[in-house]
């Protein structure tokens, strides 16, 4: 895992997954491997039937000369036709976005991780917390319970 977007996760309800290649710069793929890149701002569009990745930053390489890349430059994703229509028609209907959620390279690759994602209003925020901290207790009410039960 390069880099990953926590936020997304919090902020939105995520409807739908892709995995998606990046066409990358030489430098790009250097500065990946040293785990430079955010997708903190990143969204990803779709336009004439081409996905591409925006606002997402990869750090310049340290050891690049004037061959660098712009770190938040526009980057294509690669994806098969019948995706990117199922990802045209999801984007249609109103409240739903495509976010990046991780880059991370898979058999050498760049990767990115896609979603179709409705925004969650407050309330869902706090409903969603409320339930993760519900689950944490009753693991660690089981623990405690194990834990004694061995002794």
């Amino acid at each position: 895992m390069v880099a990953q977007n926590r936020r997304a996760r919090h902020d939105y309800a995520i409807v739908d997954t892709f995995e998606a290649g990046v066409v990358l710069a030489g430098t790009e793929v250097k500065s990946l491997r040293e785990g430079r890149a955010s997708l903190a701002d990143a969204f990803a569009t779709v336009d004439d039937g081409e996905v591409w990745l925006r606002a997402a930053h990869i750090g310049e390489y340290s050891h690049g000369t004037w061959t660098n890349h712009a770190a938040r430059r526009t980057r294509k994703l690669l994806l098969n036709r019948k995706e990117i229509a199922k990802i045209d028609r999801a984007l249609g209907s109103a409240g739903t976005t495509l976010i990046p959620l991780a880059i991370y390279f898979s058999n050498g690759y760049a990767k990115v991780e896609l979603a179709i994602a409705t925004g969650k209003r407050e309330f869902d925020k706090r409903e969603s917390i409320a339930k993760r901290d519900a689950e944490r207790e009753a693991q660690r009410a089981l623990a405690a319970r194990n834990k004694r039960g061995r002794g």
